[in-house]
């Protein structure tokens, strides 16, 4: 299988990825997990204004064949979710790195040093 890796983005070994912007990161999940996960129906996002810390639970995707949770790569508060995926879900299926689903101010910026790089996450996913 040939996946899609961006070499500007952060990685976690839960299958998110992590674009980072000046104390903001936008945050969705990586072409290994949509195509592992097949056909996703349904997105659960947080609210706006919600607070997260690292390695915990934000949201829920779900897809034909599994549900999966998604994992928070960072700590922050949600500034933002992507309104279109809630009723555009395939979104994640068309371009993963294009269909984010939050935006958070991130609060400790330390944590951004436990992230994969692209040839990190390329070695995770081939294991």
């Amino acid at each position: 299988m040939s996946t899609q890796i961006p070499n500007e983005l952060k990685y976690t070994s839960d299958h998110e990825w992590t674009k980072l912007d000046n104390g903001y990161a936008l945050i969705g999940i990586t072409d290994f997990a949509q195509s592992s996960l097949g056909d996703i129906v349904y997105v659960e996002l947080p609210e706006e204004g919600s607070t997260l810390t690292k390695g915990s639970s934000f949201g829920v995707v779900e897809s034909i064949k599994s549900v999966s949770d998604l994992y928070a790569p960072l700590s922050g508060t949600v500034e933002e979710i992507n309104k279109k995926l809630p009723d555009q879900p395939d979104l994640l299926n068309a371009n993963p790195y294009a269909a984010w689903m939050i935006k958070l101010k991130i609060s400790d910026s330390t944590e951004i040093d436990t992230l994969l790089s692209a040839d990190q996450y390329k070695e995770h996913c081939n294991n």
